[in-house]
């Protein structure tokens, strides 16, 4: 069957996508997907912030009982 990323199915895979949504709607469907990729990573931070702080939070509460 092949890669699926291999060049000539990425071909296929653009001149799909361009027929069924047609060049001017393009544009607007990445800005889409790019803002949801940027809120996906903020969110990803966000939840690695705050077991960070529950971790040394924890940590220092152990620490203080010594």
């Amino acid at each position: 069957m092949g890669d699926l990323f291999a060049p000539q199915h990425m071909i296929w895979i653009a001149l799909l996508f361009l027929l069924f949504f047609g060049g001017k709607k393009i544009p607007e469907l990445m800005r889409g997907l790019g803002k949801g990729i940027r809120e996906f990573k903020d969110a990803k931070d966000n939840v690695k912030k705050e077991i960070e702080g529950h971790i040394n939070e924890d940590s220092t509460d152990k620490s203080s009982h010594s």
